[in-house]
């Protein structure tokens, strides 16, 4: 069995690439590298049935190229999900929601091959249902600054389901909630890993807003077996994967302050636009078609991912001091 894993070289990407790989699949991974870093793949370098294409999804796939070949199944993950990165590439963000997601379903028609959608909780907006059920239709402004990101992914979903009924293409759509674990980029905007790089930096730990707006943390190992799962035996609807525990922003600053032992300090800045107050999976719907729930407590993870970052304080990939509030600062939350 063969595979495209697009987004190969970003966070849950790569840790998609490795758990194909130990089940037994040849996977070719695809990244235009936007965002993405070799580092999270270099370990793949020698592995025989590993593949590596730099190319962009958003461009017609031509089939003499490196995504010639045989597909069983072809996972569409190319997104700048960082709200950074689509706060600075809003169109670059619409393409791969569009453009990629288009372009991937036809790859995936042409090989009659199963087609499995990164989704996100941003379909949910600012929920007013909580905890947020996958028959939830949401509550996004479509004009806001986080539009490009929001809409991108509804619209990709929408396309997903219309090559499902219009084609009978084989497709899988989850709706990923907040994930953390080592191969994060450092100050991507996210709250686990500002907070982190803020700790073991000294520097100002940031919360936007008064820090009692609440959110999920699922470790990466359980998202991905979550992801895999759903591959292997799910069904065509919306499915959630993430971690219902639920915490303030403050809690997990709390945490992360203690598990780093670092001298800190918070600080709060105004909150963003269009910001979720509260943001919690209702996965029954994975529990009972996966058999599926996270297995990884958050101190345990929180503890794995510092291990991570501090193993790259002093290299490039730290980059400059977390920029202050303002354009990069609506998913310092998220």
């Amino acid at each position: 069995m063969r595979v495209l894993i697009t987004g190969a070289c970003g966070f849950l990407g790569s840790h998609l690439c490795d758990r194909f790989l130990r089940e037994g699949y040849d996977v070719v991974g695809a990244d235009n590298m936007i965002t993405g870093h070799r580092d999270n793949i270099a370990h793949l370098a020698k592995e025989p049935r590993f593949e590596f294409a730099e190319i962009d999804v958003g461009m017609p796939v031509r089939r003499d190229g490196p995504l010639g070949g045989r597909f069983d199944g072809v996972l569409h993950f190319a997104s700048l999900a960082s709200p950074i990165d689509y706060l600075e590439h809003p169109i670059e963000t619409l393409d791969a929601g569009s453009l990629g997601t288009r372009n991937m379903l036809e790859l995936a028609r042409a090989n009659r091959a199963r087609f499995f959608l990164a989704s996100t909780s941003e379909v949910y907006g600012d929920p007013a249902e909580h905890p947020q059920r996958e028959s939830y239709w949401g509550n996004v402004n479509p004009v806001g600054p986080r539009s490009c990101y929001d809409e991108s992914k509804r619209f990709a979903e929408a396309l997903t389901t219309a090559f499902h009924r219009v084609h009978d293409l084989d497709i899988r759509i989850v709706r990923i909630f907040n994930t953390y674990g080592p191969r994060m980029r450092p100050r991507d905007g996210r709250v686990v890993s500002n907070f982190i790089v803020q700790s073991l930096n000294g520097e100002p730990i940031t919360i936007y807003g008064d820090g009692r707006q609440t959110r999920s943390f699922c470790f990466v190992d359980d998202e991905i077996d979550g992801i895999f799962r759903l591959y292997d035996r799910g069904d065509h609807g919306p499915t959630n994967i993430g971690n219902p525990g639920e915490y303030t922003v403050l809690d997990l600053a709390n945490v992360i302050v203690e598990l780093t032992g670092t001298k800190s300090q918070i600080v709060r800045e105004p909150l963003p636009q269009d910001d979720p107050k509260v943001r919690r999976p209702d996965i029954t719907r994975a529990r009972a078609m996966l058999g599926w729930e996270p297995k990884v407590p958050l101190r345990e993870g929180l503890a794995r991912t510092i291990e991570y970052f501090r193993g790259l304080i002093g290299t490039e990939r730290m980059g400059p001091r977390v920029r202050p509030a303002g354009r990069g600062a609506v998913g310092s939350v998220a």
